[in-house]
């Protein structure tokens, strides 16, 4: 019998277009920046304007979390909803994690001035999936955006309880 497989809130903050498979960067900073670039390109926001506030944030303390994952976010006054985009590395790379251990798991998420309680939804909605260290090694071997995407957006029927 064939599993059912059920979609997970994410469906509605990631876009298939969101997920970078094998993302090049040598620093946190470049990484960033990266992330910027296509998150302007899904957004319509501006690049600079999104890179300052994840510099911003960053400056308040780390958002890599552990384990090789960083959780940056921000929020921006003209973005219409919260989204995500989430990026694995080719190569890990210093995020001064709370771990010290290199970040290779990248889950940007965006949200508007406005969003509050959404915002913080996102973020622990993001943060409980991360957590799992089984998830994040299926994450690490999926081969194509297509199959990132369609680990973080579907959850086994069975699990789902």
């Amino acid at each position: 019998m064939p599993s059912q497989f059920l979609l997970t809130p994410m469906v509605e903050l990631l876009r298939p277009d969101g997920i970078v498979a094998n993302l090049k960067a040598s620093s946190k900073k470049q990484v960033l920046q990266e992330m910027a670039k296509r998150a302007a390109d899904l957004t319509g926001q501006h690049e600079r304007a999104i890179f300052d506030v994840l510099l911003e944030r960053e400056r308040l303390g780390t958002t890599g979390v552990g384990r090789g994952i960083a959780i940056p976010h921000g929020k921006l006054p003209a973005l219409p909803k919260v989204c995500a985009l989430f990026a694995r590395l080719d190569r890990p790379v210093d995020f001064d994690s709370i771990d010290e251990q290199p970040v290779d798991l990248i889950c940007l998420l965006l949200a508007p001035e406005s969003a509050g309680a959404d915002h913080l939804k996102a973020l622990a909605l993001v943060s409980r999936m991360l957590r799992n260290p089984l998830f994040c090694e299926k994450l690490r071997g999926a081969d194509t955006a297509d199959a990132i995407y369609a680990l973080l957006t579907h959850t086994e029927a069975s699990n789902a309880a």
